[in-house]
């Protein structure tokens, strides 16, 4: 009888514990669940807040390379306000290069249509606290074949005020990703206000 009492005890107790170690298993993943809609919820207010931000680049910027070499860039807003469209010319000698910035869903893209004759899509991936830092990382692309073809894989813009910024890509082929020259983007100062 004693043995059956000390059973039954065992068993009752071994039951709490496992109801205490289930409840803190379920607290913990609706913790972890709740952050994770946190985190997504200030990516998206970022997201969009960034895309305002593209938007009022409209105009045209000269753009100095580490390298020494030069470009013109202009930016323009289309489409009732949903896509930003960057225009390159000469950052490849007599080529010109279009980025096309867009909200998609909650989450800020963009598509780099480059002389490499592909067209990767990145989405921007963090947000410094202050705004002023965005990380658009590889999604996909067209006319890529294997992800190990060269192509632009991550971009990184850093505002420093309304007339300029930086801009500093990576270049991804066979498996390795390299850091490219940082350019120095400054507003061209429309004269004929």
């Amino acid at each position: 009888m004693r043995n059956l009492k000390t059973l039954l005890f065992l068993i009752f107790c071994f039951g709490i514990m496992f109801t205490n170690v289930q409840a803190q298993h379920e607290h913990h993943k609706s913790l972890t669940k709740n952050n994770s809609k946190n985190v997504s919820n200030h990516n998206a207010k970022m997201a969009m807040k960034t895309f305002e931000r593209l938007k009022k680049l409209e105009g045209k910027w000269k753009g100095k390379s580490t390298k020494g070499w030069e470009e013109e860039v202009s930016y323009r807003v289309i489409a009732a306000g949903s896509v930003v469209v960057s225009n390159s010319f000469d950052a490849h000698p007599n080529e010109t290069m279009m980025t096309m910035y867009h909200m998609d869903g909650d989450k800020l893209m963009l598509t780099h249509y480059c002389v490499a004759k592909n067209q990767p899509r990145l989405v921007a991936t963090s947000f410094s606290e202050d705004g002023n830092t965005i990380t658009f990382t590889f999604k996909d692309a067209t006319n890529i074949l294997s992800r190990n073809k060269g192509h632009m894989d991550k971009l990184i813009l850093k505002f420093t005020d309304e007339s300029n910024f930086t801009s500093q890509w990576t270049w991804y082929q066979n498996g390795k990703e390299n850091w490219m020259e940082e350019i120095k983007m400054k507003r061209i100062k429309d004269t004929k206000k």
